[in-house]
């Protein structure tokens, strides 16, 4: 037997709220009427010499502020059409030239209200609908960038996984590995170490945004920091035959650059730009690495001698998954100069590319000289 469904609290809900709305127009029309009737019975009880149609402006401007362009263009053209009709009613015996028109002036002054009220109107219903789309993407902006921290912050366990199997496998837990074997695994793990720290690099730059980077100063030697991040690079420079040399400025000795920052955090700035080179360099070039120290600033610069930077792509270089085009096309995903920013910035830093002559290009960033305190 058919047993009738309980309406759901949800619909009930949705029903009357949207009766709110034709509730509160009914109420605004039954309010600009009451308007229109008190100026139409000012308009009667005084001869035509006397305009107060000049007050129908109230009426018209509340219908464009609360009710639509179409009630709008109705009530002024009923406000228009009793100003006139009270030239006429009630009837009176002395109709001159000027009364026409004062009452046309009148007639005039309320079509330009209606047009700039429904004028207003459209710009505002502009505003609202473009504030609505902006909140629309900010929202699915929130979401994707939720998504993407959450599926790489959960892409870590697998890679971790794999790459502590690797290495059980590498120190023959499970048995003999043949030589070739080995070179196998050694690619693998390669492999999934390089995909580890684009994990990595992509949850930092997530976090940063959304957190801002974080850190406890300690008196850093960025001489030392350089070194640890050349060293670890070595292996990759040495693949490609690009050569990386130091370079202390005039001396050319090994000089101490004191700032307070974040040592491993710095160290990701060096190792990014030197990838950058490196990946930007030709076979059997050189990579300098140039330390100099002024009075308010430690500079550091990395520069290479492969394809210089085009002009329009400077102030794009260090945006987030910027892709650059031509014969210096990124061979990464744009998220190493991005993150590399972030750091700079956060130490109080400036970071910039440029051009060098006759060829090549120079990434560099300047921290501020350790303060006293630390020292």
């Amino acid at each position: 037997m058919f047993q009738p469904q309980p309406i759901s609290t949800a619909t009930t809900s949705a029903h009357s709220n949207n009766s709110l709305p034709n509730l509160n127009q009914k109420r605004w029309l039954g309010i600009v009427f009451g308007l229109v009737l008190i100026v139409l019975i000012l308009e009667l009880l005084t001869p035509p010499g006397f305009i107060f149609g000049y007050l129908y402006s109230g009426p018209i401007l509340v219908t464009s502020a609360r009710l639509g362009r179409k009630t709008t263009l109705q009530i002024t053209v009923l406000a228009v059409s009793l100003t006139l009709l009270n030239i006429f009613f009630p009837p009176s015996a002395t109709i001159d030239g000027s009364t026409i028109a004062d009452r046309l002036i009148a007639s005039m002054a309320l079509i330009v209200t209606g047009f700039l009220g429904n004028r207003n109107r459209y710009y505002q219903e502009a505003i609202a609908q473009q504030q609505a789309q902006l909140a629309t993407q900010e929202q699915i902006a929130s979401l994707r960038e939720d998504f993407a921290s959450t599926l790489t912050h959960d892409l870590k366990t697998p890679l971790l996984g794999a790459i502590a199997t690797i290495k059980a496998f590498q120190q023959e837990n499970f048995g003999p590995v043949s030589a070739t074997q080995q070179q196998v695994l050694t690619m693998m793990a390669r492999s999934h170490q390089t995909s580890l720290q684009l994990v990595e690099t992509l949850l930092d730059v997530y976090r940063n945004d959304t957190e801002g980077l974080r850190f406890e100063p300690e008196l850093v030697d960025l001489a030392h920091v350089a070194t640890e991040a050349a060293s670890t690079l070595f292996d990759l420079a040495a693949s490609r035959r690009v050569h990386l040399s130091f370079n202390y400025g005039e001396s050319d000795f090994r000089r101490n650059l004191w700032v307070n920052g974040d040592p491993l955090q710095l160290q990701r700035v060096f190792t990014n730009l030197l990838i950058n080179a490196i990946n930007h360099s030709r076979r059997g070039d050189h990579v300098d690495i140039i330390l100099a120290s002024q009075a308010s600033y430690q500079i550091i610069k990395i520069v290479d001698r492969g394809s210089g930077i085009k002009p329009e792509e400077f102030p794009h270089l260090f945006q987030r998954f910027y892709q650059p085009q031509g014969s210096r096309q990124a061979k990464g995903t744009g998220l190493g100069l991005y993150l590399s920013r972030q750091i700079v910035e956060a130490h109080g830093g400036i970071i910039w590319a440029e051009n060098q002559l006759p060829a090549g290009a120079i990434f560099a960033f300047k921290l501020p000289v350790a303060s006293p305190s630390l020292t």
